[in-house]
């Protein structure tokens, strides 16, 4: 089942990704389904919990360059129909035929997608619209790419502390987290599609999210947060000159970090008295 959850963790991204390279009606509809999937990979990591077995998320590196989104597609329906095959060994069957069910429901759909040709590759480095400075630019870039692996490694840790927690106030905190990531992620990917730099996050080494000492985690994590806050408010500044469309989106991602710190600080003193009166 470990394979399973793999594949499953290779599948979310292999779709999310084709959401950001893709246009129209099917854009939100691939949203969807990598929604889905990766729902399903937290129901695979939920019974490997439960059957005790030991797991971390480890993946294959995955190649999205492509010149016709039909070729990733493709793929990913590939990647469906093999994971399909081998939910055959998994001992819960209700989440098995649930899986099984969704893959040949959004395999169907898939194959009827209209094709087009992608530009989230050319390397352009032109958002539409707007004319940026060589400075904006180059600021834009480097967040665009620092901050969607950072967006994609807090989906992670979050997601596994989560599966791990019987806590209800700290699951709750930690769903926020997982959420809101995921809505940076989305913004950022697609940003990212848009500027010809679309490119699939490195792989998260499990010393990130097998946390040890959460309250350390917790205190470290507000500074990374603090430090984002202001990388929100420098692009803001950069792109200002040029888009004031685009420095009210990073103020916009500014100030929700303020709420993301405050349920760290909660988190971390609930997590300390805890602690306390153990």
């Amino acid at each position: 089942m470990k394979t399973v959850m793999i594949k499953m963790h290779e599948i979310w991204l292999e779709t999310l990704m084709a959401g950001f390279m893709s246009s129209g009606e099917k854009k939100e509809q691939l949203f969807d389904f990598a929604n889905i999937f990766f729902r399903h990979f937290t129901w695979l990591e939920n019974e490997l919990i439960e059957t005790e077995e030991s797991y971390n998320y480890d993946r294959d590196m995955i190649n999205i360059q492509v010149d016709k989104l039909s070729e990733l597609l493709h793929r990913i329906i590939k990647n469906l129909n093999a994971l399909d095959l081998q939910l055959a060994s998994s001992p819960d069957r209700d989440l098995a035929h649930r899986i099984s069910s969704d893959i040949h429901y959004i395999s169907g759909v898939m194959m009827r997608m209209e094709d087009e040709k992608i530009e989230a590759f050319n390397k352009a480095l032109k958002y539409p619209g707007v004319t940026l400075s060589d400075e904006a630019t180059r600021a834009f870039t480097r967040f665009l790419f620092e901050e969607s692996y950072k967006e994609y490694e807090l989906i992670l840790i979050y997601n596994y502390l989560k599966a791990h927690s019987d806590d209800t106030y700290l699951i709750r905190i930690f769903q926020i987290m997982i959420d809101e990531s995921q809505f940076h992620l989305k913004s950022f990917g697609n940003m990212m599609a848009k500027m010809g730099i679309l490119s699939v996050p490195r792989i998260v080494m499990k010393e990130l999210y097998q946390v040890e000492d959460v309250v350390q985690f917790l205190k470290d994590g507000i500074q990374e947060e603090l430090a984002a806050k202001e990388e929100c408010r420098a692009l803001s500044e950069a792109v200002g000159k040029d888009s004031a469309e685009l420095a009210a989106f990073f103020d916009f991602i500014n100030f929700q970090e303020n709420y993301h710190i405050s349920l760290m600080k909660d988190a971390l003193e609930y997590y300390t008295k805890k602690e306390t009166n153990v």
